[in-house]
C-alpha cells in the first residue's frame, strides 16, 4: 500500500530503500520514476496531476529544478492534449511531431515516422544521433538517404536551414553516391568522381550521377586487383538491372592518373 497518494515503496538488490511513483489517468497506468525519499515521489505525483489538469502548463513550463524529467513532462503533455501516450518525449502536431531534448532542443519529424520514433529511443554521443535498432546504432540521417561521410550543403541539405528539421520535403540529396559531387560547367550540370588513395584522386568527370558512381566502383576494383588493401565502400546501384550496369561499368573511362599510380 502506497505510503501517500501515489508513491509505493521498493527494495533495491542491496536492501536498500528507494520509492516509485505513479499515478493513473484515462485508465492507463503511468510510472513517474523513482526516487530517494517518499516526499520526492510524492511531489511528482502532484506535478504529474497539476500538468494533466491544468492546460496552461506546456512544455515551455518546464524547468531543470522539476522533480519530474524533462522526458517525462513531454510524455505527459501530449497524453494531455492529443490522448496518445508514448514513452518517448513526442509532441504531436496535425502534420507533424516535435522529439524533444530540451524545451528549446528538439527535432521535427513528418507522422509518416511517428510509429518508428515512439518504439526506437534517439540518443546522441559525439553531437551524432542515433537509435538502437536490430542491436546496432544507426544514425538518423541514414532513414532520410544521408550517408555518415555526407557532408552538409554539399552532398545534401535543409531547404528551409533548419539542420533538426527532418520533414522529407525539408530534406534534399545533391549527391548520393560515394565519391561523387555535382558541379555545373557554363550552366550545365556535370559529375566528379574522386577516390582518396594517399590523396584525393580525380577518376573522371561524367555527364550523369550513376556514371559517376560506376566511374568510383570501376576505380575501387582496380584498386584491389593491384593490390591496395584499403576497405572502399562500393555504390549499390538501385534500380539498375544487372546487365545495364555491366554495359555502362565497360563503356566508363577512368583517368590515366589511377593507372598511373598503380604502376608506380
Amino acid at each position: 500500500m502506497p505510503q501517500l497518494p501515489g508513491v509505493y515503496q521498493a527494495k533495491r538488490k542491496n536492501g536498500t530503500l528507494y520509492y516509485r511513483s505513479s499515478l493513473t489517468y484515462r485508465a492507463k497506468h503511468i510510472s513517474l520514476g523513482s526516487y530517494d525519499t517518499p516526499e520526492a515521489a510524492h511531489e511528482a505525483y502532484l506535478l504529474a496531476n497539476r500538468i494533466l489538469q491544468d492546460n496552461r502548463m506546456g512544455i515551455g513550463s518546464y524547468h531543470k529544478e522539476s522533480v519530474l524529467l524533462f522526458e517525462k513532462w513531454v510524455c505527459l503533455i501530449n497524453f494531455r492534449d492529443n490522448g496518445l501516450y508514448f514513452s518517448n518525449p513526442i509532441y504531436i502536431r496535425p502534420s507533424f511531431f516535435y522529439y524533444y531534448f530540451s524545451p528549446s532542443h528538439f527535432f521535427i519529424f513528418d507522422r509518416d515516422d511517428l510509429f518508428y520514433y515512439s518504439n526506437h529511443k534517439i540518443s546522441c554521443r559525439g553531437g551524432h544521433y542515433f537509435v538502437a535498432d536490430y542491436g546496432m546504432q544507426l544514425n538518423i540521417m541514414n532513414r532520410y538517404g544521408i550517408k555518415n561521410y555526407a557532408v552538409l550543403n554539399r552532398d545534401y541539405r535543409f531547404i528551409n536551414g533548419n539542420t533538426h528539421d527532418y520533414r522529407y520535403e525539408n530534406i534534399e540529396i545533391l549527391n548520393a553516391y560515394h565519391g561523387v559531387s555535382a558541379f555545373r560547367r557554363k550552366g550545365e550540370l556535370f559529375y566528379k568522381t574522386k577516390i582518396h588513395i594517399r590523396g584525393d584522386y580525380t577518376v573522371g568527370v561524367y555527364r550523369t550521377e550513376e556514371e559517376a558512381a560506376i566511374a568510383y566502383n570501376k576505380a575501387i576494383d582496380l584498386l584491389k586487383k593491384a593490390g591496395v588493401k584499403k576497405a572502399y565502400t562500393p555504390n549499390y546501384m538501385e534500380n539498375m538491372s544487372p546487365a545495364v550496369y555491366a554495359d555502362l561499368y565497360t563503356a566508363i573511362q577512368i583517368s590515366t592518373k589511377i593507372e598511373h599510380y598503380l604502376s608506380e
